[in-house]
């Protein structure tokens, strides 16, 4: 029988594009799948019947009605995306239909609007990072950190990546799977079990082959520690000619040193923590940028750049485009077609509310945050926080439990009305029963306070 919510599907329709296909059977169009992988039953899915539009929206609001919102307290769970105050204004001026409807800029001429705000978040971006040159965006931040690796790889003409183990998981599985069928090796560098950070002695003895294209880093890293050291680790890897690619979180350079001015080569960030709120995980926004105009023709992705028009008048419009539509696909440093700009937009919004003063501020609060944390968690018995006890931490830290099994602690906080920190365990079993807990502007001192006593009350304490 037709379905009316799948065109076509008359057997009148059937037949005819059938014989127009010189078929005749659909199951023909197939013909090069193993049978043994094509499923012959009907489907168990649906509910038997079809629905109105009324019984579907019906259907729908009651099974999101059964979603548990995290408002009081904010969810705690950290592992990369955590949630912060996201100003009414960027909701409202993303909103607007020449940002939300817009399309790839091609035509300058009727695109004024969005190229110079693209504009404007690539030179906020550049300041905040402290580099030069930063694209109109990628799709968020592991993306980012696969197109700079493979970027490095093709700089200076080396075949091997090193990527420490403290790095996000998801992160690194982004970055293998974009280098399948690229002939490069990716070893890994283990990280100091006193501060969390890169093993600078372990990173120089992987760096003295001379065969290294680039060393990744995170900063704050996977369990929310600083790499303190990454000024050392920068200089120890140019001596062997190897560049740098630094993966910093926006929102704490507002409180820590710029990758840049440390020397890194290629910068990339998720502008998740800009303004864009959680989103179920997406969609965010990449960050990318290089320190070294000389690099700028294997940058991927789109660039903004100023001119002026023939009145003399400021304009904008876009430059130095080396995707695969516009130059020989052989040359092309990238095939993303898209990015995403108005996330970037968002982020541009957020950013310019704030201001420098104001990112630093902000900065401030998540840091005193972030310790008031650490040391009201360090006070319960059978708590380990820090985990990395000589680490230095922002937004996000990794705590252990003396239990025999976290997920029965995080459902004895859920039903407290508390979404607690990220299980790590599988990914780090050396941290034994550990998660990642996130602290940021949105969690005040009475939330933090909650829920230490629900751990305590948890653990059997008073």
């Amino acid at each position: 029988m037709p379905h009316y919510w799948i065109p076509n599907s008359s057997p009148t329709i059937k037949k005819q594009l059938a014989d127009a296909l010189g078929i005749n059977d659909v199951s023909e169009l197939f013909s090069d799948v193993p049978k043994e992988l094509i499923v012959n039953r009907e489907l168990d899915i649906g509910l038997g019947r079809s629905l109105s539009e009324l019984e579907v929206k019906r259907y729908f609001k009651r099974l999101m009605s059964k979603n548990k919102v995290f408002n009081d307290p904010p969810p705690f769970t950290g592992g990369g995306i955590c949630a912060h105050y996201v100003p009414a204004v960027v909701g409202s001026i993303i909103s607007r239909n020449e940002f939300y409807t817009a399309y790839t800029p091609y035509q300058p001429e009727v695109s004024q609007g969005i190229l110079q705000a693209l504009f404007e978040y690539e030179s906020l971006i550049a300041e905040l990072y402290g580099v030069d040159v930063v694209n109109a965006s990628m799709y968020n931040g592991s993306t980012a950190a696969a197109e700079a690796l493979r970027m490095a790889v093709r700089v200076n003409k080396r075949k091997k990546v090193l990527i420490p183990s403290n790095v996000n998981p998801e992160v690194y599985e982004v970055i293998n799977t974009w280098f399948l069928g690229t002939g490069v090796t990716i070893n890994r560098v283990g990280y100091d079990r006193l501060t969390g950070c890169v093993d600078i002695n372990e990173l120089e003895v992987k760096l003295k082959g001379g065969d290294v294209s680039s060393v990744y880093v995170e900063t704050p890293n996977y369990f929310g520690c600083i790499e303190v050291y990454l000024k050392e680790l920068v200089e120890l890897t140019h001596k062997y000619d190897a560049l740098v690619v630094v993966n910093a979180l926006p929102i704490s350079l507002g409180v820590l040193e710029a990758p840049g001015v440390l020397g890194a080569d290629i910068v990339v960030g998720d502008a998740q923590s800009l303004g864009l709120g959680m989103n179920f995980g997406g969609p965010s926004a990449g960050i990318l940028g290089i320190s070294d105009e000389r690099m700028i023709n294997q940058l991927p992705g789109r660039l903004i750049g100023a001119t002026l028009d023939v009145n003399g008048r400021l304009a904008y419009t876009m430059i130095l485009q080396a995707r695969e539509q516009h130059i020989r696909r052989e040359r092309a440093t990238s095939n993303i077609t898209t990015n995403s700009s108005l996330m970037a937009i968002a982020s541009a919004v957020y950013l310019s509310l704030l201001g420098s003063e104001g990112i630093k501020e902000l900065g401030e609060s998540i840091l005193l945050r972030t310790y008031y944390a650490i040391r009201k968690l360090s006070s319960i018995n059978g708590v380990e926080v820090p985990v990395f006890p000589d680490g230095k931490h922002f937004r996000e830290v990794t705590v252990a439990f003396k239990v025999e099994s976290y997920d029965e602690l995080h459902r004895g906080l859920l039903k407290r009305g508390i979404l607690g920190g990220k299980y790590v365990g599988r990914e780090f079993p050396e941290l034994g029963e550990a998660c990642i807990m996130c602290f940021t502007e949105l969690h005040s001192k009475s939330d933090i306070d909650v829920l230490t006593s629900s751990i305590e009350g948890l653990l059997g304490g008073s």
